[in-house]
């Protein structure tokens, strides 16, 4: 067999293995089916604007993201819920949070799924599941299907749209 076939066959076969694994990340085909709900808080870009920082409004409104291991809930272990910084709809309980390594905070579950909106999203490239809060579809983070038992899903959040109350 020639050196230029031996070397197509190569590159063919990690593409197509590439392609597979990509395909077994997306956690949709497991374990979540895609919802999207109809928000019931709805506000001009400028409204958002005025309430939010920054940093908030970029990740949450524009779908950024934080730089990894600098959120304010990364590394925190406290008891208590997790609720949208957007809107204050309740998300993750302080339970289902876990150390994931990931330089985000990490949630095997959320509180109620009808609390979100699961989203395929194909930007930069990638093909990832999305969630944002289905009461006013601010940008969370994505979910993906290495996380701990029971679920076995890791939920990946900006620090930056969750707002922490301890538990009494």
């Amino acid at each position: 067999m020639p050196m230029k076939s031996i070397i197509s066959f190569i590159f063919l076969f990690a593409l197509i293995s590439n392609i597979q694994v990509m395909s077994q990340d997306d956690i949709r085909t497991r374990n979540l089916t895609e919802q999207h709900v109809a928000p019931k808080v709805t506000k001009s870009a400028d409204e958002w604007k005025s309430t939010l920082t920054p940093l908030e409004y970029e990740v949450t409104r524009n779908k950024g993201t934080e730089r990894p291991f600098t959120g304010q809930y990364f590394n925190f272990y406290e008891k208590g819920n997790y609720y949208c910084s957007n809107c204050g709809a309740l998300l993750f309980n302080s339970s289902s949070k876990f150390k994931s390594g990931c330089g985000w905070p990490s949630f095997n579950d959320v509180t109620n799924l009808k609390s979100i909106n699961i989203i395929t999203d194909k930007s930069h490239g990638m093909l990832r599941t999305e969630i944002t809060c289905s009461n006013c579809e601010a940008h969370l983070g994505h979910v993906f299907n290495d996380g701990p038992p029971p679920t076995g899903l890791r939920y990946c959040i900006n620090s930056v749209s969750l707002k922490f109350i301890p538990g009494k």
